[in-house]
């Protein structure tokens, strides 16, 4: 699996011909915007920093887009969505958005994506996840999304192989590497990994640069 990320929570996973969009940005996003082609698109939260699904129709593809709490299969992958609340921005007010997590096996890795998750979270939502190879996990400071401690409290219960923190800034992303005890850990442009590449690993921090 080819991890690629363009900023905020965005995220390409390609696996062969294979290629899933995570919370791509849209236009009117603040973030970069990246076009390429998706065979699936996951959308955690109907706000423009992450629902840029148009962005993925490219070269012939057109993405089956799932946006919400439920279960699905496409691609022959299996894809639970679990939901909770967030404030986010909304130019200069707070607004509340639906927020879903996700959780999905791809190229043999199960994967967990929390996407714009500002609170902990509850003991049914960890049964859901049951256990994880790698978690996405938000890092804010802002007031609206998980700060620094929290993320790291959460990600270290969860139990992954690799913690991919996401939606960071300067000054958020030090106070959880330094939690983590990862502040020497140095930023990939792009990841590659097979299960077999993890196997033994726990609560390795991956860091992606943030564009």
């Amino acid at each position: 699996m080819i991890i690629t990320h363009f900023g905020r929570q965005h995220f390409k996973f390609q696996v062969g011909d294979t290629t899933f969009a995570l919370n791509p940005v849209s236009k009117d996003g603040k973030g970069k915007v990246a076009k390429y082609g998706a065979d699936v698109c996951l959308i955690t939260t109907n706000h423009p920093d992450y629902n840029g699904r148009e962005q993925t129709e490219h070269g012939g593809k057109t993405p089956f887009v799932i946006m919400g709490a439920g279960e699905y299969e496409v691609a022959d992958i299996f894809i639970k969505g679990f939901g909770t609340e967030v404030e986010l921005k909304d130019g200069k007010t707070a607004k509340k958005y639906q927020n879903t997590s996700y959780c999905f096996t791809f190229d043999g890795i199960k994967v967990t994506f929390l996407g714009a998750l500002s609170h902990m979270l509850e003991p049914a939502h960890k049964e859901i996840i049951d256990e994880t190879d790698v978690l996405f996990i938000p890092v804010g400071e802002d007031g609206f999304l998980l700060n620094a401690y929290d993320a790291h409290k959460l990600a270290v219960s969860l139990e992954p192989k690799l913690i991919i923190p996401m939606d960071y800034n300067e000054q958020s992303i030090p106070i959880f590497l330094k939690e983590a005890g990862a502040e020497k850990v140095e930023p990939v442009e792009k990841l590659t990994i097979k299960k077999k590449d993890i196997d033994g690993k726990l609560g390795e921090v991956v860091l992606f640069h943030e564009m």
